[in-house]
């Protein structure tokens, strides 16, 4: 009965060292469970970026006026006919040359 026994405890220790330690063990799950959260997460950033940049192509596909618009505010384009005006900030100017 004792060796029947002490094969038992042996076995069940064997089995909980492969539970815990073992291929498909509990920390090896939970690590893999933290890693596909942590790639779900990028994975949601990324369909987001997606996202805008695609409502941004169908809408430079779609109309004139948003490749206008960006033409005028990243390059400093204007109309023909149109005139150009720069303000410039008297106080702010003077400030920018004291400090040089």
């Amino acid at each position: 009965m004792k060796t029947l026994i002490t094969i038992l405890i042996i076995l069940l220790v064997l089995l909980q060292f492969k539970l815990w330690f073992g291929d498909g063990s509990v920390r090896e799950v939970w690590r893999l469970e933290t890693a596909i959260d942590s790639q779900q997460k990028k994975n949601a950033l990324l369909q987001e970026r997606n996202a805008a940049l695609e409502a941004e192509v169908k809408d430079l596909k779609k109309g004139l006026e948003a490749i206008e618009e960006r033409a005028r505010s990243e390059l400093g384009m204007i109309k023909k006919d149109e005139t150009f005006y720069q303000i410039i900030d008297v106080d702010g100017a003077k400030q920018h040359l004291s400090n040089e």
